[in-house]
């Protein structure tokens, strides 16, 4: 992942935004995980007949280019489902901006590779502002360094250094295992080796 995630900023203030509005469960029918960027948000983007809401911020210029997302407090509460973070990613949303954040939502977002800066309530109400701007311009958010930018203001972010590792270097749980594979090996063939003593004895 590069070290900045750039793009337009969507104000969403909705609280408590659960995984069961990112992704509802009608979606989930997939076995793979393209396909989920129709699902997204779907209830709040579509109407019952499947027309897009005029009023939703996503359906309205320029904010239908939106990459990154200002949130309400306690974005994605809810159920564990990964399919949130994949559809918010496969619809274009590269990062997402919040108070806080569900910890299983958060810990999602860090495998798979969406930014979630954490700023004070106070700086999060700031960039709503700002988001609500249509000349507002282009938000950026450095991971490397840890801050937003977006015009001439600058606001630092919290992330812990884990996230971080993960998002700069493309890590994941697994690929974390597999940097260890040679010491595990080395460990099943020693605990092998026990207990063939122990069974001779």
């Amino acid at each position: 992942m590069p070290d900045q995630v750039t793009g337009l900023m969507a104000a969403f203030p909705q609280p408590n935004v659960d995984t069961d509005v990112i992704m509802p469960k009608r979606f989930l029918i997939t076995i793979t995980r393209e396909g989920l960027a129709d699902g997204t948000l779907a209830d709040l983007r579509f109407d019952e007949d499947n027309n897009k809401r005029p009023e939703f911020v996503l359906n309205r210029s320029p904010w239908t280019e939106a990459s990154i997302l200002v949130v309400g407090d306690n974005f994605g509460c809810g159920s564990s489902r990964e399919h949130a973070v994949w559809g918010l990613m496969q619809l274009g949303i590269k990062g997402v901006i919040g108070s806080g954040f569900a910890g299983i939502f958060y810990d999602n977002a860090r495998k798979n590779g969406l930014a979630l800066p954490i700023v004070s309530p106070e700086v999060r109400d700031e960039l709503m502002q700002v988001a609500r701007d249509p000349d507002a311009g282009q938000c950026i958010i450095d991971i490397t360094n840890r801050r937003i930018s977006v015009g001439s203001q600058r606001h630092p972010f919290e992330m812990d250094e884990a996230t971080r590792a993960a998002l700069l270097e493309g890590r994941d749980d697994t690929l974390d295992t597999l940097k260890l594979a040679q010491s595990i090996r080395a460990y099943e063939s020693n605990l092998t080796q026990k207990m063939r003593v122990n069974v001779i004895q």
